[in-house]
Parts: C-alpha cells; sequence; structure tokens
C-alpha cells in the first residue's frame, strides 16, 4: 500500500506553466509618422506625375514661323544586336528622308553614339538614308551623344561650325515633347516633326511612351539643371 501511494504521488506532478508572451504595446505616435510619411510620399508622386503631364502637353512644337530649315536633325535610337535598323529607328530615317525629297532641307544630320551596343547609332541611320538614295553629301553625323541632351549640344556644335542655324527636328512622337524642351535652351530655330511608325499599331510604342514619361520627369527634376551641356 505505500508502495502504491508512493507511486501514485510521483505521477501527479505539478502542471508546467506556459510562459506567457508579452506583447509590446503599439506606439500609436510612431504609426502615425508612418501614415504621415506614406501620405506626404503619395502626394508628392501625385504632384511630380501631374507636373511631367502638363509639361508634356504644354511643350511648344516649334519656336520659328520657318517651314525650310538649314538641315533635318534626326535623334538616335537603338540598332539591333546585329547593326541593322530597328523598325523605330528606320521610321526616323524614312520620314526624314520624305522631308529631304519635299525640299524641307538640303541636308541631314543623325545624332547619336553608342548607347545601346556597340553600333553608333547616328552611322547605322546614314547608312540606312544612303540606302534610300540621300546622296553622301547630304548626310552628316554626330557620333558622340549619349543621351537627348547631348544630341540637342552636339548636334548644335556641329550646325554652328557650318553656319547652320535652324534644324527640322525628328523622332518618334512620344519623344517629342521632351525633345522640344531641351531644344528650347538651345539658340537654334527649329520646328518639331514626328515619325510616323512604319506599320500602324507597331509594338514597343506603349512601353516606350510610359518610359519617356519618366524619363520626362527625370528632366524636369534633375537633369534640366545638373547636365547642362554648352555647344
Amino acid at each position: 500500500m505505500v508502495i502504491a501511494s508512493s507511486t501514485r504521488q510521483r505521477r501527479r506532478r505539478a502542471p508546467t506553466r506556459r510562459p506567457r508572451h508579452r506583447y509590446k504595446p503599439i506606439d500609436l505616435g510612431n504609426r502615425r509618422w508612418i501614415l504621415r510619411a506614406t501620405l506626404a510620399g503619395l502626394a508628392v508622386a501625385v504632384i511630380l506625375i501631374g507636373w511631367t503631364l502638363i509639361a508634356r502637353r504644354l511643350a511648344p512644337t516649334t519656336n520659328t514661323s520657318r517651314d525650310r530649315f538649314d538641315a533635318i536633325l534626326v535623334l538616335g535610337y537603338k540598332a539591333d544586336s546585329d547593326g541593322n535598323p530597328t523598325p523605330e529607328q528606320l521610321a526616323r530615317v524614312t520620314e526624314a528622308v520624305r522631308e529631304y525629297e519635299r525640299g524641307v532641307a538640303p541636308r541631314l544630320l543623325f545624332t547619336g553614339g553608342p548607347v545601346h551596343n556597340k553600333y553608333v547609332e547616328a552611322d547605322v541611320m546614314a547608312g540606312a538614308a544612303a540606302a534610300q538614295g540621300i546622296p553622301p553629301s547630304a548626310i552628316f553625323v554626330e557620333t558622340k551623344a549619349e543621351d537627348t541632351i547631348q544630341n540637342a549640344c552636339y548636334s548644335e556644335r556641329i550646325m554652328h561650325a557650318h553656319g547652320w542655324h535652324s534644324a527640322e527636328i525628328i523622332s518618334s512622337a512620344y519623344h517629342l515633347s521632351r525633345a522640344a524642351m531641351i531644344f528650347s535652351h538651345r539658340s537654334l530655330d527649329w520646328r518639331m516633326h514626328a515619325a510616323p511608325p512604319l506599320q500602324p499599331g507597331e509594338s514597343g510604342v506603349e512601353t516606350n511612351s510610359a518610359l519617356e514619361t519618366l524619363k520626362t520627369m527625370r528632366y524636369l527634376v534633375y537633369a534640366s539643371w545638373a547636365e547642362r551641356c554648352e555647344p
């Protein structure tokens, strides 16, 4: 009997207590600060996007009443990985050739360096223009520019060296608003002219348009004063 009672006592062990989780009290002040910072960030983003869209809509298309120019200036776009013109690049060249044949200007100036691959954008476009019948004497190239600001600046240097002071500027439609903002700070007389796609509904236009909006925002906030180029 004593042994049985002892065994029962061993079996009866005090229940183990699980440790209580201690929750830290919520810092309402910290949460309010995070909420305010988030709302402020959203407000700034909305303001920047609105400013960008308005600036693009209000960008000028010309600063002159000319309908004839010293040169047709074609802004660069990347070639493909084999050095052949991409559809968008070829569209710009083709429109420039049309304008040349219409007598808008007696020469073409292509601008753009090896930005996206090893092929110089201006040289690829110049070759495409020559293939469409433009004589070598009417083709000029600027081969160093890496962005639109440099396109404008370096091309203006070449034009001034030749005594040219006006240009019709050709690029894709989505690019012209930012290009106009940039050329507004140059001394040239200019007019923007859109190159239509070779085929309606060409893929990639929507993506490029969205990217161009971001580039315009960057130009307005930063590049317009930080990346200036003197001709």
